[in-house]
């Protein structure tokens, strides 16, 4: 059975995720945004509150608010940084997007995607399978998670309750951000819960009726 973990993290009031696999306790962080010291201290705390392992860090994509988090983890929990490398190039240039947002960059490393997730990869979390979705528009190298066995769907920042992810930041296309979410998150199961990089879960039944942008 999945498990998940909501943290909201950062400036920009990210979701942070920890999904683990009830019978395994085997963790995956999503997007890590901590932020500060008490924000690590927080996530850290709950993991070995509730004896998880975490094995995979994955990233929905690359831009700093996403990101915030990644050295942390990676030192503290030697994990490789798994996304899709159609993000590489934000990865590299983290130090830029905190000056662009008037952020202190000297705490960041460049970031490189170590494991390249690509469309229909599958990320193995215990007992449970999590399918790649390549949702691109928002940041060239966006992916969603899909675990069909618990009916979820993490979607990064391509689609939110009631809106999508913007598309004026580098490597952003409007249209194809709805092509993406149209081919690949609209078809999935309406039941299928939608856990965005912000704000509040969905579905996509409720985001296919009542979603003004698609």
């Amino acid at each position: 059975m999945l498990e998940i973990k909501t943290f909201v993290f950062n400036p920009f009031d990210e979701n942070t995720y920890l999904a683990w696999d009830a019978e395994t306790r085997e963790a995956m962080v999503i997007d890590p945004g901590m932020y500060n010291a008490a924000e690590r201290q927080e996530f850290d705390d709950f993991i070995h509150a509730n004896g998880l392992t975490l094995t995979h860090l994955v990233n929905t994509h690359l831009h700093l608010d996403h990101t915030w988090g990644n050295d942390h983890i990676t030192d503290t929990y030697n994990l490789k940084t798994e996304a899709n490398s159609g993000d590489s190039m934000l990865g590299a240039r983290r130090r830029e997007q905190a000056q662009m947002f008037g952020m202190n960059p000297d705490a960041l490393r460049p970031l490189n995607v170590e494991v390249d997730l690509r469309q229909d990869d599958v990320i193995k979390l215990g007992t449970l399978d999590f399918t790649v979705l390549h949702v691109p528009g928002h940041s060239p190298g966006s992916i969603a998670l899909y675990c069909k066995e618990a009916g979820v769907v993490f979607s990064g920042d391509s689609l939110f309750e009631r809106s999508i992810g913007r598309t004026d930041l580098p490597g952003g296309d409007y249209r194809q951000l709805i092509n993406a979410i149209a081919d690949q998150l609209l078809p999935l199961p309406g039941e299928t819960v939608v856990y965005p990089g912000h704000g509040r879960s969905t579905t996509i039944a409720d985001e296919a009726a009542f979603n003004p942008y698609l």
